[in-house]
């Protein structure tokens, strides 16, 4: 998929390891979860290439969230994120992470 971040911290994280901005700052093991998560994204072709991976937990979110899915970035922390699929050949599937959440909160 092509994968694109709806905010300027997520692209940092995911490139740097680190956001400059104060608000958005994780632990590393969260940074380390959410880089794999997005690096499985990159490299899946469609979502259903994201299900053999349990650790994951794809699941399509509901209520307020509609239209939105999400995998697990570790057990406390989810990416969240949209897929529009292009209707020409080939296919191309834009993934946005729109954000790295508290699943608690």
């Amino acid at each position: 998929m092509q994968v694109t971040f709806n905010e300027e911290y997520l692209e940092e994280l995911y490139t740097k390891g680190k956001s400059r901005d104060k608000k958005h700052r994780y632990q590393p093991q969260v940074i380390r979860g959410y880089q794999k998560a997005v690096k499985y994204l990159i490299h899946a072709n469609r979502l259903e290439d994201l299900f053999p991976f349990q650790s994951l937990h794809v699941e399509a979110l509901h209520s307020d969230k509609e239209g939105r899915f999400s995998v697990r970035a570790n057990d406390q922390y989810r990416v969240e994120f949209t897929i529009s699929e292009a209707d020409k050949e080939p296919i191309i599937v834009v993934c946005t992470i729109l954000e790295l959440s508290n699943h608690y909160k």
